[in-house]
């Protein structure tokens, strides 16, 4: 089975079955992990599913749009390969993907 690790801000990981067309915040959510709410239910309105990709990742995952960049760029923690987990939608080719969570969502 295909997984993907979500690694919390403290270093805790948590790894999740990828189920394919899930975004990750819902296989997220769906696992209780914590750090990762999806307030807005995947909208890419609230920030609240914020994860940063390891740069080995970023052209598998893609670039964020200019609404995603907009929503991220009011975080103090976003970094050059922040993402919104609710953007990012799993397949097979992420086997084995690495995000990181900021110590704070918004």
């Amino acid at each position: 089975m295909a997984t993907v690790t979500f690694v919390e801000y403290d270093g805790t990981s948590h790894d999740v079955d990828l189920v394919e067309g899930e975004s990750l915040m819902e296989l997220a959510t769906g696992n209780a992990v914590p750090g990762i709410d999806g307030d807005c239910g995947g909208d890419a309105a609230c920030g609240t599913c914020h994860v940063i990709v390891d740069d080995e990742w970023i052209s598998s995952t893609g670039r964020r749009s200019d609404a995603e960049s907009q929503m991220l760029d009011m975080s103090s923690e976003c970094e050059s390969n922040s993402r919104l987990a609710c953007q990012v939608k799993a397949s097979a080719s992420l086997d084995g993907l690495k995000v990181r969570l900021p110590e704070y969502q918004m």
